[in-house]
């Protein structure tokens, strides 16, 4: 699958928003390959069995930078799906997060076609944010208490 086919926006981020902050992928491709790759054995993968990262293609510092917002299946290490992502949304969500009282650190993954078919919600409390050379941003991350990395 080609990442153009993919697109990121968030919801909830705002200050003034209420609510679970939610990160809304929108595919645009033949949706047959991406409904295999959000299963494994005949079963739908869960939010326990996927993996959230984010990792930028530009130094932090850059004027707009870009990474590679990916869904990996948890037991295989294989990718779901990876798309290009602009760092200013995936910061936004991991903000909303950090700061927000009512989403108890959680915010809300769905997978959609672009006629709003939904094929994939997963509701997470990590997401892993890596800089340019793959060193992880533990500031910008979502890392539960508790969890050693």
């Amino acid at each position: 699958m080609r990442r153009d086919y993919f697109t990121l926006d968030a919801a909830g981020v705002q200050a003034d928003d209420s609510g679970q902050p939610i990160v809304r992928i929108t595919y645009e491709g033949p949706t047959e390959e991406l409904k295999s790759r959000l299963r494994r054995g005949g079963r739908p993968l869960d939010g326990d069995g996927v993996d959230i990262t984010y990792r930028l293609q530009d130094a932090i510092q850059a004027d707009g930078p870009k990474g590679a917002f990916a869904i990996a299946d948890r037991v295989t290490g294989e990718y779901v799906l990876e798309l290009n992502a602009d760092a200013e949304t995936v910061f936004a969500v991991t903000e909303a997060v950090a700061d927000g009282d009512e989403n108890n650190g959680h915010y809300r993954v769905v997978v959609r076609t672009d006629d709003g078919d939904e094929l994939a919600t997963y509701d997470k409390s990590t997401l892993l944010v890596y800089d340019n050379d793959g060193d992880l941003l533990r500031d910008r991350s979502l890392i539960p208490s508790g969890v050693e990395i």
